[in-house]
């Protein structure tokens, strides 16, 4: 039996969000004082649980009950839930930069050269900073473009062996993106409904949020931290996966 402190304390933390065809369980916001280049910067912190069963997508202090007493046997641990860091007036700010940031078990916590992403996830928090407002979306699902952790270290391999990014994910008989958006751009559109600048060399992303019907009016690029060890990676984000090059400025999206 579940205190009712307990669910008193976490009911007005936790919000449903309606997808299509399911129901998404998103709590927070929850303060998280971060280490960003030796200064402590305040984010707001969410995290969400996606397609949950039916008697847990009431907004409900019972449905919330059923899910404190479910959390223990979900062995969420053994999955990946994502979660969004939020800064600043994020919902009502004129001029709010986001990102959506696919995990990178190698670059993002390793710190591998192989890739840039390590470098594009801080870069991105300190533009976001910067600009005041902002979001960033850090989606677990997403390892190796979608096909998780174990397959990215097979494609590895064949990467070592001169296959390139894209050769590697197919020769795996994988496409070379999976990812999905859905998920990420409903918790956005709950958390802002003003327009909003992308952080991305990524085309495909900008056209998730405008089909979702987000007002994604701007992009603004996010390159660097090229080295030997990831300029083939780099080509061919641009000349396989249709990566936009580097420019010096925010461009106005068309």
């Amino acid at each position: 039996m579940i205190k009712p402190d307990i669910i008193a304390l976490l009911q007005h933390k936790i919000k449903r969000i309606t997808m299509d065809d399911s129901t998404n369980i998103l709590v927070g916001p929850i303060t998280l004082p971060v280490n960003l280049d030796g200064e402590t910067i305040t984010f707001k912190w969410y995290s969400w649980l996606k397609g949950v069963d039916e008697d847990l997508a009431e907004d409900s202090s019972e449905a919330t009950e059923k899910l404190i007493e479910r959390l223990s046997s979900m062995n969420l641990a053994e999955g990946q839930q994502s979660s969004v860091l939020v800064y600043g007036d994020f919902a009502e700010a004129e001029d709010a930069m986001i990102r959506m940031h696919s995990i990178c078990h190698t670059g993002d916590i390793f710190g591998s050269k192989r890739c840039d992403c390590g470098f594009q996830l801080h870069q991105s928090m300190r533009m976001i900073v910067e600009n005041g407002a902002g979001a960033l979306f850090y989606l677990a699902n997403h390892e190796g473009r979608g096909i998780g952790l174990f397959s990215k270290a097979m494609a590895y391999i064949l990467q070592e062996e001169g296959y390139d990014t894209v050769e590697a994910n197919l020769e795996l008989g994988f496409a070379d993106d999976v990812r999905d958006y859905s998920d990420a751009i409903g918790v956005l559109k709950y958390l802002r409904h003003q327009p909003v600048t992308l952080i991305t060399n990524n085309p495909k992303k900008l056209e998730a949020l405008k089909a979702a019907g987000m007002n994604a009016v701007k992009r603004v690029p996010l390159w660097g931290d090229v080295s030997s060890f990831n300029e083939k990676y780099l080509r061919t984000k641009v000349a396989r996966s249709g990566h936009l090059e580097a420019v010096k400025d925010a461009e106005t999206a068309s």
